[in-house]
């Protein structure tokens, strides 16, 4: 597996002169047609202000299609999944003629215990019936649909639209459900409730006019599925941008700075830290380098954040942190905080999920160290990129060794990082993203 651009793609040179974003995207978008005003209404569960991952990839990705020409409605839920706002304004004109347009609306759906597994089934349904509705208030609109899966289920909304009102849609999946539930262990593959969701899967997929996966291991679970979908499955990954994440010396750093690490070599795991990430091998190097002036940061929640901080609790060193999810405002700051990021997945998951702040990490300009199973894509992408090292699950005795190489290494450090930016650049830029995505839906968009 080999993580090229597409076809057509503008590659930046290998020198100092990296072109940047903007004047890749400028290049291209002077080759399209100057007249293009095409509807798209996205639906996600998950939109800014709330902090998971999914809701900012759709938010950047609304406004580079705007840039496009693309006047795109976005139906979402209030904050829910982690957020600090009680409540979002129920409309907002986010992009207005720039040639396109974003506009949004937020039900005011409840919010039940959102970091409970019954809260956030409940939200979900209640998100699902909302968005059907609204759905059909608004048939005059057309354009093609793009349902993300946030919920999992959502989907199946887009399938049951089409059979009633002949409604084209495009389906973004970011996890693959029920698979990961499978693996990890919560139901078994041969549960009547698995097996219809199964059904329904293969049914929203062979309906769908695209279907957008996030890497090549998740098409290979699709095809696997559903093998007559293969000419419909486009791959995209995730992205960063690059002009708003930037590497940062530490010292330079206020956030560093606040939680005192800008003159310790520190190790960084920041996202969801959620079942289908391994930190037991993160937490037992930590335990390895207790006696090593080496600090490590984590930064966010999930099912497994409380495991997190009872290894810290028993660190007694003073150099483990926890802190709760960041702020946006934080996040060039907070990403940059550490001198080698970590991401991770257990043995089974892969192609089912997708830890999305990869690509975050490459943009910060940091080695990376991903904990994975062989023939993980995590792995082949550190390996193409040169931005690391990956780690066999497990494995923690070389992953303390590995950190404690660099931390002996600064120059060794820093060639990794130019490397982790450099590779982001050339394949994972908004702008990058949102051609592909163009291009992907382009034929299916419904034009006034």
């Amino acid at each position: 597996m080999e993580f090229k651009a597409e076809e057509g793609c503008i590659e930046a040179p290998d020198s100092e002169g990296v072109q940047s974003t903007a004047s890749i995207h400028k290049r291209w978008a002077q080759t399209q047609p100057k007249t293009i005003q095409q509807n798209l209404t996205i639906i996600t569960q998950f939109f800014p202000p709330d902090f998971a991952a999914t809701g900012q990839l759709i938010y950047e990705l609304a406004l580079e299609l705007a840039k496009l020409g693309i006047r795109v409605r976005v139906f979402a839920g209030q904050p829910g999944y982690a957020y600090d706002e009680d409540w979002a304004p129920a409309q907002e004109e986010l992009v207005r003629n720039a040639p396109g347009s974003v506009k949004l609306r937020r039900t005011r759906a409840a919010r039940l215990s959102p970091k409970r597994i019954r809260g956030k089934t409940i939200n979900g349904l209640l998100f699902f019936i909302r968005a059907g509705l609204h759905l059909l208030r608004h048939q005059r609109y057309q354009g093609q649909l793009l349902l993300t899966s946030a919920p999992a289920y959502l989907p199946i909304l887009g399938w049951l639209l089409n059979r009633l009102c002949d409604r084209p849609y495009a389906i973004l999946i970011y996890d693959l459900y029920p698979d990961v539930a499978v693996q990890l262990g919560v139901v078994s593959e041969q549960h009547g409730l698995v097996r219809l969701w199964h059904w329904l899967n293969r049914q929203v997929w062979r309906e769908a006019k695209n279907i957008i996966v996030l890497n090549t291991a998740m098409r290979d679970r699709l095809i696997q599925r559903c093998p007559e979908c293969s000419p419909r499955i486009t791959t995209i990954h995730n992205w960063a941008d690059p002009d708003y994440i930037k590497p940062l010396p530490k010292t330079k750093n206020w956030f560093a700075q606040l939680h005192g690490l800008e003159r310790e070599f520190t190790v960084l795991y920041s996202g969801n830290m959620g079942r289908c990430h391994d930190l037991e091998t993160l937490l037992e190097a930590m335990a390895l380098l207790a006696d090593e002036p080496v600090r490590f940061v984590f930064i966010g929640d999930g099912a497994k954040a409380g495991r997190v901080r009872e290894a810290i609790e028993q660190c007694h060193s003073g150099r483990c942190l926890w802190l709760p999810y960041q702020q946006r405002t934080a996040l060039p700051y907070s990403l940059t905080c550490g001198d080698l990021s970590v991401v991770s997945l257990i043995p089974g998951v892969e192609g089912a999920v997708v830890p999305s702040k990869l690509y975050a990490m490459l943009a910060a300009g940091r080695p990376i160290a991903a904990i994975c199973e062989p023939g993980s894509y995590l792995r082949e992408l550190v390996q193409m990129s040169g931005c690391g090292r990956a780690f066999d699950n497990g494995d923690a005795a070389s992953l303390a060794q590995y950190i404690l190489a660099l931390m002996h290494n600064p120059s060794e450090s820093r060639r990794l990082g130019q490397a982790a930016r450099t590779y982001l650049l050339r394949h994972f830029t908004p702008q990058q993203s949102a051609r592909r995505y163009f291009e992907a839906l382009h034929a299916n968009l419904g034009a006034d």
